[in-house]
């Protein structure tokens, strides 16, 4: 799931700059603003979704209660927060487990997708002016 949304949030940022906007967009600051602004609402989206989807499961299980509970409690492990207050019975420790490095592993790849998306636009921004054409 997190693979085809930093794909769809790269192909989309791609398609607006290309034809909406002028490559030029992202030299100013206020194009450049809205470019990791827009990656980064969307990725946090994303991360909600899933926590979401592991909040479903909770409660699918049996392992939490409610809704209000289990979404809590998906975010907190997700995050490797851990400071809910929100505990699963001893059979279900191993899911908020590997919940936790679940998103340890999500947030990295959603971390390296915001860096390049930076890296391109500072690379536009600095690069050195072409050459005179004769």
């Amino acid at each position: 799931m997190h693979s085809t949304g930093i794909v769809a949030i790269a192909r989309a940022l791609l398609r607006i700059r290309g034809e909406h906007w002028s490559g030029r967009i992202f030299l100013t600051a206020p194009g450049a603003i809205a470019a990791i602004s827009i990656v980064g609402v969307a990725l946090a989206a994303l991360h909600g979704l899933e926590c979401a989807v592991w909040a479903l499961v909770y409660l699918r299980l049996g392992a939490l209660g409610s809704p209000a509970d289990a979404l809590l409690y998906s975010v907190d492990s997700m995050t490797t927060r851990g400071a809910s207050g929100l505990t699963l019975a001893p059979h279900w420790l191993m899911m908020g487990a590997l919940e936790a490095a679940d998103g340890m592993l999500l947030f990295g790849a959603s971390a390296a997708l915001l860096i390049v998306v930076i890296q391109r636009i500072f690379a536009a921004v600095f690069a050195p002016p072409a050459p005179p054409q004769a």
